[in-house]
């Protein structure tokens, strides 16, 4: 055995014909109530390495958190907090306060659980109400849900753009509503993420990295972000009211926005297949809408009150939109240095391949 830094190596060793072992450091065995006879299961993760736990503990054990709140709290420091109890992972939480809890607080706590993934009401007392995650540790993959948030964040981008052509307080309405959407789902991938580092075991299940867990992090975060831009757009439209914007900033504003899209989508694309040269033109665009915006902002000097204000507004959540995707664009770089496509390389001609014989046997 030879140990460092913590690290304890074992030597493989071979018995009988095709069977490998290695022995388990005696205080790692002792500390965890093991011995002679007791089950261990192995779960390959995707960097190659295996998580080893013990039969008795299962899998997934069931841990309950008790969240300490006060009646007089403000609504949304409450909200923010069962946030970060939600992300933090527990699949039971148990919202108490000292002594009956208010309808206000009650009413606090039944919103956060309709707004997010996965926590039900459980069970409701006069003190506490506990909330159970009902989805699961895995339910959805990380890049699915990343893909899922970009849908939505390309769809609030032309909804906004297109209140703000129309003076539809309608649609911008619900632009603002459906940031709510996007939201949860990068709450959600939070939870995931962080659930996988507290516990290796929900680490294999994503059949993800640690590494690739960060990049899918930072990728909702980015999103998040340019949802929250074309809310911004949306919140210009009562600013704008019925005051009449010039055709041609109108029409400059649409490429701009049209161009941001685009840089998000191929920022998306070069992160899926960890494209260089695409996600190098990405950061490249986002370069040449800022000359854009240079343009434009001339033209706004021009104007006066709420329509140039809101028309600023719309310029620059469209800009820091295109910046965000450059951000993303810096991401799918980063991912494909450090985790390349992997490749079958071809066999060397001279390499045999191997009789069911000595398939069979190990060798």
């Amino acid at each position: 055995m030879r140990s460092s830094g913590g690290f304890h190596g074992r030597r493989i060793q071979k018995t009988g014909g095709s069977t490998f072992i290695i022995s388990l450091p005696k205080n790692w065995v002792l500390s965890r109530g093991l011995g002679p006879g007791d089950v261990l299961f192995f779960t390959p993760r995707a960097d190659g390495s295996l998580t080893v736990y013990a039969e008795s503990g299962g899998p997934f054990e069931v841990e309950r958190r008790i969240v300490s709140v006060s009646n007089e709290m403000d609504d949304e420091h409450l909200f923010r907090r069962l946030i970060a109890e939600y992300i933090a992972g527990y699949p039971l939480l148990e919202i108490r306060t000292p002594g009956r809890m208010s309808p206000r607080t009650r009413e606090v706590v039944r919103n956060f659980a309709q707004r997010m993934i996965g926590p039900e009401i459980l069970e409701e007392t006069g003190e506490a109400v506990i909330l159970q995650d009902v989805v699961g540790q895995n339910p959805l993959p990380i890049p699915s849900i990343v893909r899922r948030m970009h849908q939505m964040v390309r769809a609030m981008q032309a909804d906004a753009m297109a209140s703000f052509r129309g003076r539809d307080a309608s649609i911008a309405r619900d632009v603002i509503e459906r940031d709510w959407e996007v939201d949860r789902l990068h709450w959600f991938l939070q939870k995931q993420v962080t659930s996988a580092l507290r516990d290796a075991r929900i680490l294999a299940t994503l059949e993800l990295t640690l590494p690739e867990c960060s990049t899918y992090l930072l990728a909702s975060r980015v999103l998040e972000r340019i949802a929250d831009h074309a809310v911004r757009i949306a919140e210009t439209v009562p600013i704008l009211g019925k005051q009449r914007t010039p055709t041609r900033i109108v029409a400059e504003l649409d490429r701009m926005a049209a161009r941001a899209a685009t840089a998000l989508a191929d920022a998306l694309d070069s992160l899926e297949n960890r494209n260089i040269p695409k996600a190098n033109a990405v950061i490249d665009s986002a370069k040449e809408i800022t000359r854009d915006r240079d343009h434009i902002l001339h033209e706004l000097t021009s104007k006066k009150g709420s329509l140039a204000v809101g028309l600023a507004y719309v310029l620059e959540s469209l800009e820091r939109s295109a910046f965000y995707a450059s951000d993303l664009g810096e991401i799918a770089i980063n991912r494909a240095v450090e985790s390349p496509a992997r490749e079958e390389l071809p066999r060397p001609p001279h390499a045999r391949a191997a009789t069911p014989a000595a398939a069979a046997s190990g060798a």
